[in-house]
């Protein structure tokens, strides 16, 4: 697992404001949670568990990108129009997470601007990181199969 932000990253009052929002659910291993270019309508914070981040190469299987743990965020595209996934996601085990409505997160930092600054923050740099992630893992890819 990569270092990622976690939810702990939050000003406590923020983090206290969002978790009052949560529903607690639980998957088991080998769930897919979300495919890329589908609609980004929740977003989860993970427990117990691990979920894998993947995205699909043309004409080869879905690549591993990131894999995240307790505490880490899956999904970002929730917050961001026109709110579709830019990846997917699976679980690799069982997972008990932290769910939440994205439309009605989306209305809360709305309503109150401090809030939706801190999530804004919090979530830009969670996807600054994956973006980061993101690339290493592809150049990767690309690397070996221009090796074969």
């Amino acid at each position: 697992m990569t270092t990622t932000l976690k939810i702990t990253s939050l000003p406590p009052a923020h983090r206290d404001r969002l978790l009052s929002l949560a529903e607690d659910v639980r998957f088991s291993a080998a769930r897919r949670l979300f495919e890329e270019h589908t609609v980004a309508d929740r977003f989860w914070i993970l427990k117990t568990g691990a979920v894998t981040l993947d995205a699909q190469l043309p004409h080869r299987r879905r690549a591993e990108i990131e894999t995240l743990g307790p505490g880490e965020l899956v999904g970002l595209s929730w917050l961001f129009p026109p709110f579709e996934w830019e990846l997917g996601a699976e679980t690799l085990s069982p997972v008990r997470a932290y769910e939440f409505d994205a439309p009605q997160v989306r209305a809360l930092c709305r309503s109150d601007p401090e809030f939706g600054f801190a999530i804004s923050q919090w979530v830009g740099l969670v996807l600054t990181q994956r973006l980061h992630a993101t690339r290493g893992r592809l150049l990767d890819l690309y690397e070996a199969a221009a090796r074969a």
